[in-house]
């Protein structure tokens, strides 16, 4: 049996005075898409961030390719790939400022394919555009050109599909199973159906920690 990718082991995690999950558990492999489902509130957020790093208010183990991330944090960091809530876009730059000032701090993002992400978004001819000129929308599109131009083995995903039409969302649904069956790992969240066959696996956070 091949070592599980990404392994969350007995999970606890409390925010203002409530449960959030407790004695979570479960692995992502490689090739896989994982949904991570729950009702409002049942910290399916949280959960990412912790995943990602961002946050540390937890007990149990999280462990990158069997190895404790506390023990690898800089590999780990430079195989992911995080996407929040907000766009990460800065106003005053431009689509194509915001991309290579991205790029700089992310050694997994290709500088190379700039011109194709922002094209495969339906950014042409906006490229030297100040984001604060854009739409919600585009500047959305703007943080989604990163999944274009990323080598990372792991994305977590917190609604990557939040203000895209659905021509935008059924192209990003299409990179992320394309990045699955090459071998790349995922973990969302989305109120949107995905159709992704044996690729997507449903994590339920109401089931598993047992919320309400």
């Amino acid at each position: 049996m091949s070592t599980p990718r990404l392994k969350i082991e007995n999970l606890f995690c409390e925010r203002d005075d409530r449960i959030l999950f407790d004695q979570l558990s479960f692995d992502v492999n490689e090739g896989e898409v994982v949904q991570i489902e729950g009702q409002n509130g049942s910290g399916k957020t949280t959960l990412l961030r912790i995943l990602s790093g961002l946050s540390r208010h937890y007990e149990g183990d999280i462990y990158w390719q069997d190895v404790p991330i506390h023990s690898c944090a800089e590999a780990f960091r430079e195989s992911l790939l995080y996407f929040g809530h907000q766009p990460g876009v800065k106003a005053v730059l431009t689509p194509e400022e915001n991309l290579r000032w991205f790029a700089a701090m992310h050694p997994t993002i290709d500088l190379s394919k700039l011109d194709y992400a922002l094209a495969k978004v339906g950014l042409t001819g906006y490229e030297d555009v100040p984001c604060h000129t854009l739409s919600a929308g585009q500047n959305r599109r703007v943080s989604l050109a990163r999944l274009y131009m990323s080598n990372a083995p792991l994305w977590i995903l917190d609604e990557p599909f939040t203000a895209i039409d659905k021509k935008g969302v059924a192209q990003n649904e299409a990179l992320i199973a394309e990045h699955a069956e090459q071998g790349g790992t995922v973990l969302l969240t989305t109120h949107h159906e995905l159709a992704m066959g044996d690729l997507i696996r449903r994590v339920n956070l109401d089931q598993l920690a047992g919320t309400s």
